[in-house]
This record gives C-alpha cells, sequence and structure tokens, in this order.
C-alpha cells in the first residue's frame, strides 16, 4: 500500500501536474519526522484539512544528520516515509536530499505551504515562491511538549534514573 503514496522527485511533478489539472489544492509540509508522536498526527491532519491533497516531504537521513547532529536519525528514511505514508492525513510522501526543501517547494508550488508553529512565517523556506504564485503560506499551532528532541530527552533522563 504504501509504494503507491512514496514517490520520487519526477512522479511527485507529474502528480501536481494532475492535481492542478483536476483542479485540486495541493498543501505541502516538510520535516525530518524521526519518531512519529501525537504532534505530528494533529499536524498532518490539520495541514489536509486546508486543501484536497498533502504531500509530505521528509529529510534523507544525511539531511537529518546535518540539521540535527550525529545519532539522528533514530529512524531511517525509507522506514520515516513508510510510516507517515500509512496515515490517513497522508497522501504522498517524498524523500529530498538537501538541508532546505526550498527547490522542491519551487517545482511543485503548492496552494498551500504549511509548517508547525515553532516556525515564524519569515522562517518557512520556500514563503517567497509561494505566495508569488498566489498561494498561501501557514505556521500551524504547535503542540505544546510534543516533539522528537523532548521524547529523547525524556528517554535519556529515565536511562540515568536507573
Amino acid at each position: 500500500m504504501s509504494e503507491k503514496v512514496i514517490l520520487g522527485r519526477d512522479e511527485l511533478r507529474r502528480v501536481r501536474e494532475r492535481l492542478r489539472a483536476e483542479g485540486r489544492r495541493l498543501v505541502f509540509t516538510n520535516g525530518c519526522f524521526d519518531l512519529l508522536h501525537v504532534g505530528h498526527v494533529r499536524y498532518l491532519s490539520e495541514a489536509r484539512s486546508l486543501g484536497d491533497a498533502l504531500i509530505v516531504a521528509i529529510n534523507s537521513d544525511a539531511s537529518v544528520r546535518a540539521l540535527k547532529g550525529a545519532g539522528r536519525p533514530l529512524v531511517n528514511e525509507s522506514e520515516r516515509a513508510e510510516v507517515l505514508a500509512a496515515l490517513e492525513a497522508v497522501d504522498f510522501v517524498t524523500v529530498f536530499d538537501e538541508e532546505s526543501p526550498r527547490s522542491l517547494i519551487a517545482e511543485l508550488v503548492p496552494d498551500v505551504l504549511v509548517k508547525g508553529g515553532d516556525y515564524g512565517l519569515e522562517e518557512i523556506h520556500g514563503r517567497a515562491e509561494v505566495e508569488a504564485a498566489g498561494g498561501r503560506v501557514l505556521s500551524l499551532p504547535f503542540v505544546e511538549g510534543a516533539s522528537t528532541t523532548g521524547i529523547i530527552e525524556r528517554i535519556k533522563e529515565t536511562m540515568n534514573a536507573e
């Protein structure tokens, strides 16, 4: 099942062209999604409600390491993609190698670009490209206390307490 929604860049461009031709609104978000948690689930569900299809672009293992440091990701890119693809809110998943998704966003020009509330609008990569095309850029509410880094810290504290 998940293989149908995990797409390479060329397939993703074709999907985007089809959605545009059908007049359907495409929502785009991106991130590491290293350990899936309730904050991710709520965020992705809200993102999906903003359009007709949701693309989730995840950082490759190499770009996660560049952004988060040694020891990350905890879950490899193919498994992260498979887990996301299994979520009802997610229509398509792709993996990108760059630290920033800006070039992918510029290729697809989604109708709606979203990030979590821990990002201000001025920090959202691809904002200029989406807004120039008449699209919307939103920072969705952050679920307090729900973060991969927080989960990792709690695990470390629990292990050190034993």
